[in-house]
Formats: C-alpha cells, structure tokens, sequence
C-alpha cells in the first residue's frame, strides 16, 4: 500500500486564495490536494474538443548523479515506453496518436514536465496511461539500450545549434561545484560507455534516481477536461491516488554559480554560423522573488526598447547592429542572469568595445534617471499588461496545461494563471537593486564571431566550441565608456498605440465562412466577422501580388531587400505597436510580398496606414542598403548549415514546386546588387498590382471597406499613380511537378555541411490534387500508419531521432513524407526500411479489425470538427483558402462527410493503389542527403537503384522537362 492512500479522499480545495483569471474567460478552475500531497488544477471547458494534461515533476538535471549526466533526460525518455498495467511497448504513444492526439515531455534544470492532449472521448483512458508513468513503470532492459542511442541520436542533432553550444559554453565557465556546471543532455558517453567502464548498471541508477525523485510531493499536475470539476475531480482522485508520496521536498541549490573567477570576463567563441553576436551577461538576484514588481521586465523594457533615442537606434543608426535583446535568462529561485544580446554588422564587431561603451553608459544613464512610476504603469501595469492579460485569446489545452503546471510550483495559487504576467507593485528598490548588480565588475561577457577563428586557444568538451578566454578590469570597461561616441540617447516616450477601447462592435451580420465584400480591378476584400471569440482584437492581411516579384533569382532578392528595407524603416515607429500588443510583419510571398497586422482592433488602422505611406514613399538609403545585404548575405550563407533533412525537405519542394530559384542563384544575384538597382526596381516592382485582403475580427463592414480603399488611394488614385491593375494575363499562378507513374525519382545530394555526419532521406509519395473523398483517404492512412512508423523506424530499429510521417500539400497537390535523420545509417539504407516498412503496412492494413478502422475514423473525424480557438488560428485557416484560390471555406465538413462515408475496403483500395511498395499508380520520389561518414555510400546507392527510375542530376532542369498539375487558383472568374 502506498503511504497516504488508504482514503482516497481529496483534501479539501485551498479556499484561501481565489485563482484569479482573465475577465473574458468562462472556464471553471479548482485546486485539490490528493491524499497522497499531489496538488492538482482542475480546468472546466464545456467548450473544448481536446482534453489535455500536464504532470510536472520538481526535479531534472540538476540532480543527475555524478558521473551520469543526462540520466534526468533519460529517465524522461524512458518513463514513456511501458508501464506495469499497461506493458505493450510504445502503447501510450500508440493509444494517444490514434485518438488524435499528440504528446511530449521535456527536462530542464529543475523540472521534468510531461504533456498530452486527445479527443475528449478518450481522454479517462489516456489520463490512465499517463498516470502509470508515475506509479509502475517498467523501463526494460532492451529498451534501456535503444533509448540511450535515441538520447544520443538527439545530441548529435544538436551539436551544430548554436545558441546550444553557447548555453553550454556559458555553463563550462562557472563553478564546477555547481549543478549549473552540468552537462545536462546526457549522450552515448555519459549515459553508456563512462558507466559501464566503472561497472556502473544505468537501467538501476534509473530506478535508484526514479525512487529517490519521483514523490508526489514534488508533483503538480494540471488537468484539462470538457466535465464538469466535480466529475473531472472524481477521475483525478481515482486515477493519480496511487502515486506514492515519500515525503521529499523540492530539491534546492542554493548560491550564484559564478564566483569572482567568473566574472569580469571576455570569452570569444567560434560559432558554426555566419555572423557575429556579442552577449553581455550579469548574475542578478532572481526577479521571481518580486515578480509582482517586475524589475528585470522594467530594465528589460528600457534596454531593449527599439525606438527613437533607444540604445538599439543608436547602434543601428550607427550601421553596428541588426538585432538586441534585452531580459532575463537561465531562471530559477537561486539565482539568475540578466542578458543584453546584440546581433552585430561587421563593422559593429570591429566596434565592439564602443558597443560595450555605450551599454555601460546606458545603464548609468538609468541609474541617474531613477525609476520611473509612469513607465511602469504604461507598460508593465494596466495599461499595456492587463490588456494582454484580460483579453488573452484562447490557446490549445496542451499548451496551455503545460503552461500552468510550471507555474504552480513557483507561484501561490491565485497567480497560477497570471504567472509574472501582470506586475502590480511599483517599488523602485527593486529595480534599482537589479539596475545596481549590472555593474562592469560583476560581468560575463561573450562575443561570437567566425572571425575568431585560429585565435582560440580552448575547446569547451561536449559541444567543442573553441573559444579563449581573457579577464578585463572595470577601469578598462571605463575607458570604452569614455571614448564611445557621443550619441544622444532617452528614454521612451509615451506609447500612443495603448488600446483605450475595447468595446465590441454590433455585428448584424453572423456569417459563418468569409464574404467577398468588395471587388474591383485593383482588390478583393474578402470579411469576416467575429462571431464566436468575442475579443477587441482584429486580423488584416494583405497580399500584394506583383508580377515581377519572382521572374527571376534576381527579382526574388530585390524583393526581398524591398521588405526588409521597409521593416527597417518602420521599426522604430511601430515597435511602439508591438509593445502595446498590437503586431505587424511583411514578409515575400509567392507572388509578391505580403502585410499582416492582428491584435488590438482600436489603432490598428493607425499603424496601417503608417506603412501604406512608408511603401508609398518608399526610398532606398544606401547606408541601410548595404547594412540589409550584409545582413541577407549571411542568411543565405547559413543555409547550408541546416540539419540534414531540412535540406532534404527544401530539395523535395524545389523539385515539386514551379519558378521557384536554388539558394545558390539568390546568393550569387545578391552579391552584385547594389543600391542602384533597388532604386531601379522598386518601381517597377508595384508598377502592376492586385491586392487580396482578407479583414477578420471586431471590425465593421465599412471599417472594413475603408482599409482597403486607403489602400487603393494610395496605390492607385493618384494623377501619377504607383500602381496599375495587372494583366488578366499576368495573374500569379502556383504550379507542382506531376511525377511518373511507377518510375521511381532519385535525388543523391552531398549534405552542404561537410562538419555534419548526419544523413537524412525524404521519401515522398505524390498523391493527388485537392478532392474532398482523396484528402479524407490519405489523412485516415496517416493516422494509422504514423505511430507504427515512428515504433519502427525509430524505436525499434533506432535509425534517428527525427522520424516522422507527414502529409505534404504543395500548392494543393497531395502527399506524404517519410522523414528520417540519421547519425548511423544512410540514406540508401534508410530508404530501404521506409520501403519494408510499406509493406509492414500494407499487412496491417489489410488485417485492420472493422472496430479498429471506426476508432480511426472516429478519431479522424474528430480532429476535423475541432474548433478554431482564437482569431488567429480562425483567420489562418481562412486566408489559406483564399491565397491557393480554392475558396472551399467549408472544407472541415465536406470531409467529414466522406469520412462518415469511407468504408475499409475503400482505405484499402486506395493504399494498394497509390501507396503500397508496387501500387499501379504510384508516383515516388527519394531525396537523399549524405553526411561525411555516409558520403562513400552513395556511388553505389546509386548503382543499386532498382528500375525503372529516373536520377535527378539537375533540379531545375528535371523540373523543366515534366508534365505540370493544373493551377487550383480561380479568383479571377469569382463574382460579388
């Protein structure tokens, strides 16, 4: 008997302090306490489609045993193979994938927090699963073995990630007899060959660390159900009762881990990316202690603010930096960091020390200054916080249950929701203590740079990131701040973009799919009002389609230069926006580019028109020019640096995709570009025009209409316009590659990365275009072929930690992708399991129960119906319809019925026709990218390639030579 269960009763809920939530949210909230000391949020939704759980437990790699870093991690892993009720390997994973679910786990230092969602239908069977990681599970020897070649498959991985290698890098250099010093991943060395050469059993340690950590008492668990408290509480009770309580208490470690060795430090380090990257860092006294008064979120605000007269506008105005950060890092209770992140030009490194300079003279700026009450009222306080806070739009219960299952721990039970998101106590002691400890004398600094090396002298050992280290003195730091420029720098001016008004508008009409509203030959307003979120919040997105965006890889870069060059130039205004929660992006689309701003409806049209002016009168700086192809430059340089089977990923949608350009071309077309040619191009760019807009959210019709008339005035109707409508001859169409039927595609590819052993394969198959019945058929064999290929490919056979079954939707041409990444075999192996696994498949489709195909079903069926939960998930979807021109807004429920239609035997037919390993419809192709260690398999991969097949050699001319699928994009024959 587990100690503390024999009544299983609840203590009673903690009356003490009511859960304070967002005025606008309906959902009911009750903490528990189970017998066992188990403390629980229960969540009422009525409304949901998924019910979610999250479990966190107060330990992770902090208190790995010496000498078995990682062993947190690991047991983490392990916990979801089998437990002693249910012992079949993998069926947790197996139960919640089938039931349209998803789940995951992650360990941090001081946490070990374990999530899922499913259908509401079959969430009591799936919290019983869940429960039994925590009460009996197995961990068996065979999978012992398997799973640590799975940790070290997800080390490998990240190896070449360089914020990775810098967290490491910082951790290397702080005291060794801090847990903060470990290595906290865990790989093949730690976790397998260290162990075993000291006669060490890693499955008993697992136990050993599994008894000593995981007590009820250390657990909090949050659980997302669609009954109400009372019944969800009664499942809780039943469910989790048994978890044995030893009474342990919530490790702590308590100290700074840098000592005066630590600090006042400059370390140059080697990255494996383009660019340079200085970060400034202080050990302060963690904010989490004040979080009602919010002091690092106050400095955070100043340091890091972007606009006019900020520390970053001067940088940039200096052509020095792209990019800076300013906030807390690496929280705990004992200690943590407050971070300044700067991206640097090239001339920014060569400034380095006057970067530093006028940092330091920043912060003494903020000191003489003293805090300030209006700063913290405007944008920690009511103003822009309680807004965001109040009318927060829903998110998914996984997310969210795993959000709160943090915080429990952290914060008392009334600011379980909250969290440090609503600061209320303006206390300037607080902040000036913080301001206080970011002083030269208490700083780490890390400067990156490819610049570096052949100047190192040491390789920190897990991640072998060469750096050097070197010790500077506050008089040096002086010495930068004197002879930094002098530039004028303030703090920020009130924010006029603050919502005041959050009425919701009277919608008369309650159409359910977007209306086409408004068309001419400029536009197309398509609208939709709000009728279910019922927040002061709206979505815009607009897309202007230009001709000439994409006709060539010269084009392409323009037009990238174009939008950058226009978000640099509005940053400073509208960071003001963002800040007040109300966002903005422009990015390149396939025809053009496009604008999207979401949040607060009361300004929005403000900041609207404040970029309809900026692309008006658009002006090319050459200073800034030369800073945004520098910037470019490096982007397109660090593409090679992708993992393996993003790569493989990219090649697979360049081959499929039409008038789309190899990175190679861009990057050579951006390197004799130059300002003049900007100039020259612009104009031509919006020379011809059509703007698709879609206005969603607490906007009226005439609201509505207005914005894109604002947009017509100012593009169009003028006496010399900047745009003309297109040609109908010119109207942008997406187009896909049809490949053969039974004739196999090959793409054999050297990984760009010549440092990364990995390898990657995508095996694609090409279905169908966009049909309701077809869409219906591939998504259910997904469904039930997805969890068998992950239980093959990676846990049983151990081939990589990425391994994945997707669907793929090209321009409305349908798929699925196998995608695997492996450090141990290659991908003339890899894809010879992807094709044995097809034929696993094809028996277990064939044997398929009529039970087992309805619970699919089912579960398919569900997944659909799910609703949109806020705006922005509402509006994405929408806006997908309209930008592939298909227009099928009701597409959940026409598939839905032909699911509710599909019979076995029909799922049946279609596999052995289009899937299966020698379908008579079959259209396939692999893309494989070789790491180093596989690189001397591909010669004869290819040679060993069965007929018939087809070996791309050159991308864009393959391309060239096939049969296109037609263009699903019909907007022009649309009538009002």
């Amino acid at each position: 008997m587990v100690a503390g269960t024999e009544n299983m009763e609840a203590v009673p809920a903690d009356r003490g302090g009511e859960i304070l939530k967002p005025r606008t949210d309906k959902r009911e909230y009750r903490r528990i306490v189970l017998e066992n000391s188990l403390e629980v949020l229960l969540i009422s939704d009525p409304e949901t489609d998924k019910c979610a759980a999250s479990m966190n437990v107060s330990v992770g790699s902090f208190s790995d045993p010496e000498g078995l870093d990682g062993l947190a991690h690991f047991l983490e892993h392990m916990l979801f193979y089998a437990s002693e009720k249910y012992p079949e390997e993998d069926s947790y994973s197996k139960y919640v994938t089938e039931h349209g679910g998803s789940r995951n786990a992650y360990t941090s230092r001081e946490n070990t927090n374990y999530h899922f969602d499913i259908n509401t239908d079959s969430f009591d069977e799936a919290l019983d699963r869940f429960a039994q990681f925590f009460i009996k599970p197995l961990m068996s020897a065979d999978a012992t073995m398997r799973e640590i070649n799975a940790v070290d498959s997800e080390y490998q991985k990240n190896l070449l990630y360089d914020s990775r290698r810098l967290d490491q890098l910082k951790k290397h250099l702080s005291r060794e007899d801090h847990p903060y010093h470990k290595f906290s991943t865990g790989n093949m060395e730690t976790l397998h060959v260290w162990p075993e050469a000291k006669g060490i059993d890693t499955r008993k340690e697992l136990f050993k660390f599994y008894d000593k950590h995981y007590s009820a008492s250390i657990m909090h668990l949050v659980v997302y159900g669609k009954e109400n408290l009372d019944k969800t509480q009664g499942l809780v009770e039943e469910t989790f009762q048994e978890i044995r309580n030893t009474n342990k208490s919530i490790p702590i470690y308590p100290g700074q881990p840098c000592t005066p060795d630590h600090l006042q430090v400059l370390v140059k380090a080697v990255p494996i990316k383009q660019g340079h990257k200085l970060t400034v860092s202080w050990p302060v006294t963690p904010s989490i202690h004040h979080y009602e008064e919010a002091p690092c979120g106050y400095l955070g605000h100043l340091i890091g603010h972007e606009g006019e007269g900020s520390l970053f506008h001067a940088l940039k105005t200096l052509g020095w930096a792209t990019g800076l950060y300013a906030g807390e890092s690496d929280v705990t209770i004992d200690y943590s960091f407050f971070d300044v992140s700067v991206d640097l030009t090239d001339a920014g490194h060569e400034h380095m020390q006057d970067i530093l300079g006028l940092l330091f003279r920043h912060i003494k700026h903020l000191q003489q200054s003293g805090v300030s009450q209006w700063i913290f009222d405007e944008v920690l306080l009511s103003a822009i916080c309680e807004a965001e806070f109040h009318y927060q739009a829903k998110i998914d219960p996984f997310s969210y249950a795993m959000a709160i299952s943090r915080n429990m721990k952290i914060y008392p039970t009334k600011h379980w929701l909250v969290g440090s998101s609503l600061p209320s106590r303006f206390n300037p002691d607080f902040v000036e203590k913080v301001l206080n400890e970011l002083s030269p004398s208490n700083v780490r600094i890390f400067w990156r740079s490819k610049k570096f090396e052949g100047q190192t002298d040491e390789t920190e050992p897990w991640y072998n990131t060469a750096y050097s280290f070197e010790y500077i003195t506050e008089f040096t730091i002086q010495e930068w701040v004197q002879s930094a420029p002098d530039v004028k720098l303030h703090l920020p001016v009130p924010n006029v973009f603050i919502p005041t008004d959050f009425s919701l508008k009277d919608v008369k009409d309650k159409d359910i799919f977007p209306v086409l509203l408004r068309k001419t030959s400029f536009s197309r307003l398509w609208y939709k009002p709000d009728t279910k979120f019922f927040k002061p919040k709206a979505y815009v997105k607009t897309d202007f389609n230009c001709p000439l965006a994409n006709t060539s890889p010269d084009a392409v870069v323009l037009s990238n230069i174009f939008v950058w060059l226009l978000v640099d130039c509005l940053n400073e205004y509208a960071y003001y926006a963002r800040a007040a929660g109300l966002n903005y992006g422009l990015s390149l689309s396939g025809n053009g580019f496009e604008l999207y701003l979401d949040g607060f409806n009361h300004k929005l049209r403000i900041l609207l028109e404040a970029i309809m002016q900026k692309i008006a009168k658009f002006e090319v700086k050459p200073d800034r020019f030369s800073v945004i192809k520098e910037t470019m430059t490096k982007a397109y340089q660090n593409i090679k640096f992708q993992q393996p089977y993003e790569q493989a990923m990219s090649y697979c949608s360049m081959v499929l995709q039409d008038r789309t350009w190899p990175w190679t071309e861009q990057l050579d077309a951006l390197t004799h570009l130059e300002a003049e040619d900007l100039v020259n191009f612009v104009p031509m760019l919006l020379s011809r025009t059509f703007v698709e807009c879609y206005v969603a959210g607490n906007v009226e019709k005439n609201e509505a209409e207005s914005m894109v008339k604002h947009i017509e005035d100012v593009l169009f109707n003028d006496p010399k316009p900047i745009s003309r409508p297109i040609f109908p001859s010119q109207t942008m169409i997406s187009r896909v590659v049809e490949l053969g039927t039974k004739i196999k595609c090959f793409y054999h590819q050297e990984g760009s990365n010549l440092s990364d052993e990995s390898s990657a394969l995508v095996h694609y198959i090409q279905v169908h275009q966009d049909e309701f019945a077809m869409n219906s058929k591939l998504q259910l064999f997904r469904l039930i072929a997805k969890q068998a290929t992950f239980h093959q490919l990676r846990t049983v056979e151990q081939l990589g930690y990425i391994t994945s079954l997707n669907q793929s939707n090209h321009s409305g041409v349908y798929g699925v992708q196998f995608i695997i990444q492996s450090p141990v075999k290659g991908p003339g192996h890899i894809d010879l399991r992807v094709e044995s696994l097809l034929k696993d498949l094809e028996s277990k489709l064939y044997k398929i129960s009529d039970e087992e195909f309805k619970s699919n079903v089912t579960a398919l069926i569900d997944m659909k119906l799910e609703k949109h939960k806020n705006l922005n998930e509402e509006s994405s979807f929408y806006w997908r319809e309209i930008k592939s021109g298909t227009f099928k807004f009701n597409r959940k429920d026409e598939e839905v019925d032909a699911l509710r239609e599909l019979k076995k035997e029909e799922l049946i037919d279609f596999f052995d026709t289009y899937i299966k390993v020698d379908a008579p419809k079959k259209k396939s192709m692999s893309i494989c990218v070789y790491g180093s260690q596989h690189l001397k398999e591909m010669a004869s991969d290819k040679d060993e390639v069965a007929s018939p097949f087809i070996e791309i050699e050159d991308i864009v001319g393959f391309r060239k030579s096939q049969p296109l699928y037609g263009s699903l994009k019909g907007w022009s024959q649309l009538k009002l």
